[in-house]
């Protein structure tokens, strides 16, 4: 099981450095954007937060707009939202908190809304997916200041729920949208292998659910969720899956590829090394970073015989990639900006050094 290897790996994959005065008697006028963060309260400053509030309940629509304040919409809504947050649920105990969000789903039936989502066919709603995109980030997870907080507000969205419905919610909820309609980009994992932003809120909501320790989340449950989550909405090119692992840590990308080493997945285990090695030749990152790993995925495999059959298939696992990438581009499968043929570049730079940092690894150490 995943949640008894030991994860702890100090190596990170460090990026290498890159080739290459007048005042009007009109009060309406007071609003120039100088002058709006010192009128903004007016004579109201001077009193407590607390006394304040009670104020504005015995104002009308009107009032408390002109008394919040001489902004636009915008700013006005910001200062009420700090209100809330700096004291809707301060200081309550997780019970309390936990009857709040219940509150809030009863209130704006979220459930109801995620349970469409989670039972239809990605992208067949596509506006209320942004909707409760909107909600669960702008009201539930993003303005809190402790990571704590935002995991149990996550664990609140997603816990309910069945692991392959929680993986479309955290896919709806991070992953990427497309730039020309700011709806949940389904397909960006699928089509082609994609960048760091389309990936990095997925990467840090995992990071939240693995490194903050709640008892709600073993580490079996957020590798579970990683697995399931890269075949949302069908199985995703494995450069992408690699690339979110490099993002989500070493803790999480070790224990992610024991899990395979235990349970007796290495071919598939030794693929996606090659996929490491390739976004690390990508992104310039040091390629030592992903030997190690591999070395310390080794450890795992309980007899010489195992590691020494991973090894070869490692290595297999690069040829047979570089010809399915040859194979593709002398078909024709071509792009108009050539990224096939541009990847198999890459890919055999990858390999070239990935295998000198495996050298410089075994000849040092008999040199030593």
């Amino acid at each position: 099981m995943a949640s008894k290897i030991n994860t702890g790996f100090t190596v990170i994959p460090s990026q290498k450095y890159r080739r290459s005065n007048r005042r009007s008697s009109d009060f309406s006028n007071t609003l120039d954007s100088e002058a709006q963060p010192l009128s903004t309260l007016g004579s109201f400053k001077a009193l407590p937060l607390e006394v304040f509030q009670i104020i504005l309940k015995y104002l009308s629509g009107l009032l408390f707009k002109r008394c919040t304040l001489l902004l636009p919409t915008k700013e006005r809504l910001k200062y009420i939202h700090k209100i809330l947050t700096e004291t809707l649920t301060a200081g309550w105990d997780d019970l309390e908190c936990h009857r709040v969000y219940n509150f809030l789903c009863e209130l704006t039936n979220l459930s109801r809304k995620m349970q469409a989502v989670v039972c239809n066919k990605p992208g067949s709603s596509r506006k209320l997916e942004l909707r409760i995109r909107l909600f669960c980030r702008n009201v539930l997870l993003d303005h809190w200041s402790q990571r704590s907080d935002s995991a149990f507000w996550l664990t609140r969205i997603l816990k309910p729920w069945p692991m392959v419905n929680q993986a479309r919610l955290l896919y709806i909820i991070f992953g990427p949208i497309s730039p020309q309609d700011g709806q949940v980009f389904w397909q960006k994992m699928i089509e082609g292998p994609t960048d760091e932003s389309s990936l990095k809120g997925l990467a840090e909501a995992i990071k939240l659910l693995y490194d903050t320790g709640t008892k709600e989340w073993t580490a079996d449950d957020v590798i579970s969720l990683v697995d399931e989550l890269s075949v949302v909405p069908r199985e995703w090119l494995l450069e992408n899956n690699a690339r979110l692992l490099i993002l989500s840590g070493n803790s999480i990308c070790f224990t992610f590829m024991a899990s395979k080493a235990v349970n007796g997945r290495a071919t598939e285990l030794a693929r996606l090394v090659v996929f490491l090695a390739l976004v690390c030749e990508k992104e310039l990152y040091c390629m030592d970073w992903a030997v190690k790993m591999m070395q310390k995925v080794c450890k795992v495999f309980n007899t010489p015989i195992e590691r020494n059959n991973f090894l070869q298939s490692v290595a297999n696992a690069f040829a047979c990639v570089i010809m399915e990438m040859l194979q593709s581009i002398m078909s024709g499968d071509r792009d108009e900006d050539d990224r096939s043929f541009l990847n198999l570049f890459h890919l055999v730079h990858a390999q070239a050094n990935f295998h000198k940092e495996v050298l410089y690894l075994t000849m040092g150490s008999v040199s030593s």
